[in-house]
C-alpha cells in the first residue's frame, strides 16, 4: 500500500500552512503566550505524525499493522478536517477587513469567526463519533416489491439481504457481526442473502466469523455472490498459486458456514407446487476498471427473457445500469447490490456516492416502465477509515407482493 508521493506533498504543505495560520491566531489574538506554544508543538507533532503514516503506507501489509494505520488515519483526518473547517470560516470572517469604511479598514467579523470554531468542534466531533457510535447503529429497512406474475405460492415472500462485511476491519472480534446475525434471524425470512465483500483483502480474515454466520437461520437457507475485494486483488501475494488457493478457501469457508456461493450460476426455489417457483441468479463480480469483470449474466442464465419471475444478486449495481434496466427484454424483476456504502457518508439524503453512482448509490430504484426494481444495501461493514457518518450498517428486509392487475 503506498501513497504517490505529490499527494504526501500536497497534504503536508496543507497540514504546515493550517498550523501556521492557527499559530499566527494564537500570537495575535490569545492574551496567553501558552496557546501560540501550544501551537508550535501540536504543530511538529502532527509533521512527524504525517510522516510516520507516509512510511507505514509503504510497508504495511499485516492485517493487524493494517488496522493500526486505519485509525492512525482517522485520528488525523479527525484534527484537521476540524482545523481546516475553522480556518475556512475565519478566512471568510477577514473578508470585510479589505474594504475601507470612511478611510478605515473594517473589523473581522468575529461572528462567522465563532460559528467557524463551532462547525470545526462539530466536524471533528462527527467523525469520532461515526466511528465509534454510529458504524455500530444496525438499521433494518424495509421495503415492498410488486412482482409482475409472481407464483401465488411467493406471494408474501420475505427476503432479507445483507452485503458488504468487511470482517476484516474488526480482527477477531465477532460482537459486531454477531449482533447482526441475531438482528437478521429476528426478522424469520424465508431467503437470506449476501451481495458479496465479505473480506478486505484475504480469506484468514473470515476464519474466526465462520461460526457467528453459520448460525444465520432461513427457510430457503443463504445464498451470495463475490465482490470486488473477495478476489484478493487488494493484497500483495507472493505468487499466483498463493492467490488461487486463498480463493479456494474464501469458498470453502463459505460451504463450512451452510452458505450457498452463486458464481455465474442460478437456483430454482420451489413453492408449494412443482409449478410455482422462482429463479435467483449469482454472478460474480462487475469490476469497475482496471480491476477485471468477472460477471457472466447469460452464463448464469441463458434465457433471461423467459416468463420465470428472477432475482438477480450481483454486487455491483452498474451492472444493473448496463445489462438489466436498459434492456426491456430482460425479464429480472429484483435485482439486489451492494458495494457502494453510500461512501460511508450520507448526510440529509445527501453522499458523495451520488457523484461516483450518480442513479444507484442506496436505496431502490425503478425501470422507466416500472418492471425492473433494484435495491442498492449499503452494507453493514466499512472499508479505509472506520467511520459511518449517517449511511449507518443496514439490512434490508424486502417482501415480495404479487401485482395487483
Amino acid at each position: 500500500m503506498r501513497i504517490p508521493l505529490i499527494l504526501a506533498v500536497v497534504a503536508l504543505a496543507l497540514q504546515i500552512f493550517s498550523d501556521l495560520y492557527l499559530f499566527s491566531i494564537a500570537w495575535r489574538r490569545c492574551r496567553k503566550l501558552f496557546w501560540a506554544k501550544f501551537q508550535i508543538w501540536q504543530g511538529l507533532f502532527f509533521v512527524l505524525y504525517v510522516i510516520a503514516l507516509f512510511v507505514l503506507f509503504g510497508k504495511v501489509s499485516a492485517d493487524s499493522g493494517l488496522q493500526t494505520l486505519m485509525w492512525m488515519l482517522l485520528a488525523y483526518i479527525a484534527v484537521y478536517s476540524g482545523k481546516f473547517t475553522f480556518i475556512v470560516f475565519d478566512l471568510l470572517a477577514s473578508i470585510p477587513k479589505l474594504f475601507k469604511r470612511k478611510h478605515k479598514r473594517r473589523k473581522r467579523s468575529r461572528l462567522i469567526s465563532w460559528l467557524g470554531f463551532g462547525l470545526a468542534i462539530l466536524v471533528f466531533s462527527s467523525v469520532i463519533w461515526g466511528a465509534v457510535v454510529n458504524r455500530f447503529r444496525i438499521q433494518v429497512n424495509e421495503i415492498v416489491v410488486e412482482v409482475d406474475n409472481l407464483p401465488d405460492s411467493f406471494d408474501g415472500y420475505r427476503i432479507v439481504q445483507i452485503s458488504d462485511l468487511h470482517v476484516g476491519t474488526y480482527g477477531d472480534d465477532t460482537a459486531h457481526i454477531s449482533k447482526m446475525v441475531d438482528r437478521v434471524n429476528a426478522l424469520q425470512a424465508d431467503l437470506v442473502v449476501f451481495t458479496g465483500d465479505i473480506v478486505n483483502q484475504h480469506s484468514r480474515e473470515l476464519r474466526p466469523f465462520v461460526a457467528p454466520l453459520s448460525r444465520i437461520n432461513a427457510a430457503d437457507g443463504v445464498m451470495s455472490v463475490l465482490g470486488n475485494h473477495d478476489y484478493g486483488d487488494y493484497y500483495r501475494w507472493d505468487s499466483e498459486t498463493e492467490k488461487e488457493h486463498n480463493m479456494q478457501e474464501l469458498m470453502d469457508l463459505q460451504i463450512q458456514m451452510g452458505w450457498e456461493l452463486l458464481t455465474n450460476n442460478s437456483e430454482v426455489i420451489y413453492g408449494d407446487s412443482p409449478s410455482d417457483s422462482i429463479v435467483v441468479i449469482g454472478v460474480e463480480n462487475w469490476g469497475d476498471p482496471p480491476f477485471p469483470r468477472h460477471g457472466d449474466l447469460r452464463r448464469a442464465y441463458p434465457s433471461i427473457e423467459d416468463s420465470a419471475t428472477k432475482i438477480l444478486l450481483t454486487h455491483n449495481p452498474i451492472h444493473w445500469k448496463t445489462e438489466v434496466e436498459p434492456n426491456a427484454d430482460c425479464n429480472i424483476s429484483l435485482t439486489l447490490s451492494g458495494h457502494t456504502h453510500a461512501m460511508q457518508m450520507r448526510i440529509g439524503g445527501i453522499s458523495p456516492a451520488a457523484l461516483r453512482y450518480p442513479d444507484c448509490w442506496a436505496g431502490r430504484y425503478d425501470s422507466a416502465d416500472g418492471k425492473r426494481t433494484l435495491y442498492v444495501n449499503t452494507g453493514i461493514g466499512t472499508v479505509g477509515l472506520p467511520l459511518r457518518i449517517g449511511a449507518t450498517p443496514e439490512i434490508s428486509l424486502i417482501t415480495l407482493k404479487k401485482l395487483n392487475q
